[in-house]
């Protein structure tokens, strides 16, 4: 269980469907993993652009009214994870504006690592901006451009723009979509039932609206949308893919298809490698959920070694007013997750997770094991330990705060007071995923930066 890490945001964007805002609403809900802080769709009628967007879970934001006002056939749509302590509806998004072409709205997956230089450029001649997003940028800089079209304005701006990002643009008439060069995070294409189009952070967005996966867009790669034509492909930049690992081992959604692969064969191929390199005899798998249950159900395979479910998840647990003391954090984790005694009491477990980051959550955990009756407790992450800070798209703690950055794993193994500790190497985490080095980005495990 990732304490403290969060994938940033989702994006999607519907055109040619007549309930084209119907559609994005509901594939946000299928990626409101993605992001639980705040909501937005922006709608198009081929005269007029229109938003809504607000703080909260989908289901909060939107309801049957709202919906209706956001008429017309192409629609974007974002769910948005916000760091601690930035509450403002300005930061969430779409982004809109009207400029000299009229008016845009974007959404935005990412991070872009040159943001504050490109930001303290455009405010020293003369931009004004309302928000902290580097999505923001991308406004400014189309609406500063000296091309004529948008398309070529948009290509002018992502030229100067470095990081990772995933892109939808909307026009009054167009959509656009981009992925960066690298491709660190996932963009899919879709078909829709009656010939319209669907692109999104996941496909499992695709199986709620009944989409057909058509493809992964290709990094460096812009898609043009215009009515009456099949997507038009534009290279941007020579492609030289480093996909975010992370993706698959704790972001997506199980159901997906990302960067062309199950996510959940690929867990679980985390957990059967576990149990190759960090074997240990006892008398049941269990695992953390819901992020480790395809690993653990892959290491009781290639084990032998019951699996159970252990520890149940209470999805109701949101954030508390109570004062954020030990003894209340304590009680919260309590709250989210409890264990089955029955299933526990005098057994040698197993515990299967995804990460360790700070190593509090993990610590609480196998001492509520331990209070349960479990007579040995041995943790098994199915991921290499994150030593080092994402910065592009995770928002991850600094290195100061990553447990694996300051400790061996002798010493977390005291600190989370298990029987022992052990976790997926890069090279079998790669072989998981049927991936080497050169086309992944590992740097929250390595501390190799692309960019």
């Amino acid at each position: 269980m990732l304490e403290n890490i969060n994938e940033k945001c989702a994006v999607v964007g519907i055109f040619g469907h007549k309930e084209a805002s119907k559609l994005a609403y509901f594939s946000l809900h299928a990626l409101q993993h993605r992001g639980q802080e705040a909501a937005g769709i922006s709608s198009s009628d081929g005269h007029k652009l229109r938003i809504i967007k607000d703080r909260g879970l989908v289901m909060r934001v939107f309801d049957g009214t709202k919906l209706s006002t956001l008429s017309g056939s192409s629609a974007i749509g974002h769910t948005r994870y916000s760091t601690a302590g930035d509450d403002s509806i300005l930061d969430a998004q779409p982004v809109f504006a009207r400029y000299d072409l009229g008016e845009m709205a974007i959404v935005h997956n990412g991070n872009l690592t040159n943001a504050t230089e490109i930001r303290d450029a455009l405010i020293k001649k003369g931009a004004i901006f309302q928000t902290f997003m580097d999505t923001e940028n991308l406004i400014h800089l189309i609406a500063k451009s000296e091309k004529e079209h948008l398309l070529d304005r948009i290509i002018d701006a992502v030229n100067r723009i470095e990081g990772a990002f995933s892109l939808v643009f909307l026009s009054r008439t167009k959509m656009f979509a981009m992925r960066d060069r690298h491709g660190f995070r996932p963009l899919s294409l879709g078909r829709l039932k009656n010939g319209g189009y669907v692109v999104a952070s996941e496909t499992c967005a695709f199986d709620l609206i009944a989409a057909e996966f058509i493809r992964d867009i290709e990094p460096g790669e812009l898609l043009v949308f215009e009515e009456g034509k099949a997507p038009q492909s534009i290279k941007v930049f020579e492609p030289t893919p480093k996909r975010c690992i992370f993706e698959y081992v704790y972001f997506s959604r199980p159901d997906s298809v990302v960067f062309g692969q199950s996510v959940y064969q690929t867990r679980k191929n985390m957990g059967i490698e576990l149990a190759k390199i960090a074997p240990i005899e006892a008398d049941i798998v269990i695992p953390v959920p819901d992020g480790g249950v395809p690993a653990a159900i892959g290491y009781s395979q290639a084990s032998g070694i019951p699996y159970e479910v252990g520890i149940m998840r209470n999805h109701y647990i949101g954030r508390t007013f109570i004062e954020p003391t030990q003894e209340m954090r304590d009680l919260k984790v309590k709250m989210k997750l409890s264990p089955m005694t029955e299933i526990i009491k005098g057994k040698v477990v197993i515990v299967i997770d995804d990460s360790i980051v700070r190593g509090t959550t993990s610590r609480r955990i196998v001492r509520m094991l331990k209070e349960a009756g479990a007579k040995e407790v041995h943790m098994r992450v199915s991921s290499p330990p994150t030593t080092d800070p994402c910065f592009y798209g995770v928002d991850t703690p600094d290195k100061d705060k990553l447990i694996a950055a300051n400790m061996s794993v002798d010493e977390i193994c005291k600190y989370i007071e298990a029987d022992s500790l052990a976790y997926l190497d890069e090279a079998s985490l790669l072989r998981s995923v049927n991936a080497t080095e050169d086309n992944y980005c590992t740097a929250c495990f390595t501390g190799k930066y692309i960019i």
